[in-house]
């Protein structure tokens, strides 16, 4: 399974992104709107197009960083917010990121890679969260794909993943997911162990 910089670059060039809803999902909108405190240390890990990283950036959170590995989807962010500081654009594989941020922000990325790293994931999760730090976003509750992004899964199979690292505060059924996505998705609020 080819999931490359080179693959993902290319869907970004082709527009073949079906993930990409063109603006911030409304549970992340409304758990962006709770938060009071601007100076969070904020990623977005595999942010695409990162509706996400420019609200909060619109917000008033300067802190905000974006890492992909499409060089396109961050010159296309770049593009529609010209502002945002560049040195926050991470170019570069999430696995490689030697950061630690306050708050970190699920979205479409964990159904992005291939499966078989998602133990990997979580423990990079965990490296990269401060000790008081949050994982906080959205998993699909649906089998999707197989053979391709976006991979799905279930509460019970991520829970093995993230179990050993983290203390479950939330891991719902999402109450207000958009309307292709209702039912499908998992709010999650996650802390370190």
């Amino acid at each position: 399974m080819d999931l490359s910089e080179d693959y993902w670059d290319n869907r970004y060039k082709t527009h073949n992104t079906g993930w990409d809803i063109g603006h911030i999902s409304t549970p992340l909108k409304a758990y962006f709107d709770q938060l009071t405190n601007k100076d969070l240390k904020i990623l977005i890990p595999g942010g695409g197009n990162a509706y996400e990283a420019e609200y909060l950036y619109k917000k008033g959170f300067k802190n905000v960083y974006v890492v992909d590995l499409s060089d396109t989807a961050l010159h296309n962010f770049k593009n529609r917010v010209p502002d945002f500081t560049q040195a926050q654009l991470l170019h570069l594989d999430f696995f490689d990121l030697d950061m630690t941020f306050d708050l970190i922000i699920e979205q479409t990325f964990f159904c992005a890679i291939d499966p078989k790293l998602r133990k990997m994931y979580a423990y990079k999760m965990r490296q990269l969260l401060t000790e008081s730090g949050k994982l906080v976003g959205l998993l699909f509750n649906d089998p999707l794909n197989l053979e391709q992004p976006p991979f799905g899964g279930s509460k019970n199979e991520y829970l093995t993943y993230f179990t050993p690292y983290f203390n479950i505060a939330i891991f719902e059924l999402c109450y207000n997911s958009i309307e292709s996505r209702k039912n499908r998705e998992l709010f999650i609020k996650l802390t370190p162990k």
